[in-house]
């Protein structure tokens, strides 16, 4: 069986009107054309669907039973279009995104947030989870887009990648903020927040004291730096930070926070990756999104 939408919508619009020409003027179609249209569904259901009576067009009980079923079939078939062209204009549909701790707080939420202004009827998932993690979603094509520490290529992820200098946090009424960069060498000794061993920030940061001959003082050790922003703030640290976490604190509190951030140096550097899924095509919603991270995180490499 092979029916069509235009005999559906024919048949629909001659029980409606009871009038094969009536049809034809709805469907802006020709009389004859409606009529062919009429008598090839017939053809295909196997059955009369209608009885001339002085010049109308009586349905049969089969017309009768037949009309709620190919009602159905349009509707679904416009609520479909209509989905669809939603979709396409991103007024419809879903962005599965998992990010890192440093982006996942405030700049990302504050991203979203901005980009479905005008898009009530998106739904998001945001999942934070550590870079190992976010890279095994994306690379398994369960998640859109993830935004991690630069991993190793893999021929299961696209990857976007960015160079950050890493910033250093220190109270606003400290003496060194008086400066316009930071070295190792002005923090020799001083408290510290910083990593846990063995990541590449805390063994970059290290590095850039020993370059200095300054002693690296790790007073706090955190999972991220987002804590280490209250414990700068009151004065017990200083922090050598990734600048996400960086703007992401001057975007929620501003001046209020009691620290401020410098270039620091040596360089300190964090690799930063938008990943997609290199197996499926990207939906319009989640690459209109990726152009929206992509400047953001230029904007950020360009802030400090």
């Amino acid at each position: 069986m092979n029916l069509s939408f235009r005999q559906l919508q024919a048949f629909r619009e001659v029980m409606r009107t009871g009038s094969v020409s009536d049809a034809a003027r709805i469907l802006a179609r020709t009389q004859p054309a409606v009529s062919a249209l009429i008598a090839n569904l017939e053809a295909e259901l196997g059955i009369a669907l209608f009885r001339r009576q002085r010049g109308k067009m009586v349905p049969t009980p089969e017309a009768r039973y037949f009309i709620g079923e190919a009602e159905a079939i349009l509707d679904r078939l416009a609520l479909s279009t209509r989905t669809m062209h939603e979709i396409g204009t991103m007024s419809q549909g879903r962005l599965n995104i998992a990010c890192m701790p440093a982006a996942a707080l405030v700049v990302m939420p504050q991203l979203i947030a901005e980009f479905l202004k005008d898009k009530p009827d998106v739904k998001v998932s945001l999942m934070m989870r550590a870079s190992s993690v976010i890279e095994e979603w994306i690379a398994s094509q369960q998640y859109d887009i993830g935004v991690t520490e630069t991993p190793a290529v893999s021929k299961a992820t696209l990857s976007e990648d960015f160079e950050m200098a890493c910033v250093c946090a220190l109270p606003a009424s400290d003496p060194l903020a008086a400066q316009s960069r930071i070295t190792a060498g002005d923090l020799d000794n001083a408290p510290m927040a910083a990593l846990p061993e063995g990541h590449p920030n805390l063994i970059d940061t290290q590095a850039a004291f020993k370059a200095q001959g300054a002693r690296f003082n790790q007073r706090f050790e955190l999972r991220n730096f987002h804590p280490a922003m209250a414990l700068v703030g009151n004065g017990l640290c200083y922090c050598v930070c990734d600048p996400i976490t960086a703007a992401g604190h001057i975007e929620a509190l501003g001046r209020q926070s009691g620290i401020v951030f410098r270039p620091f140096a040596p360089h300190v550097v964090l690799q930063v990756s938008i990943l997609r899924p290199a197996h499926r095509p990207p939906s319009i919603l989640a690459d209109s999104f990726v152009q929206v991270l992509i400047e953001e995180m230029r904007r950020i490499q360009a802030l400090f």
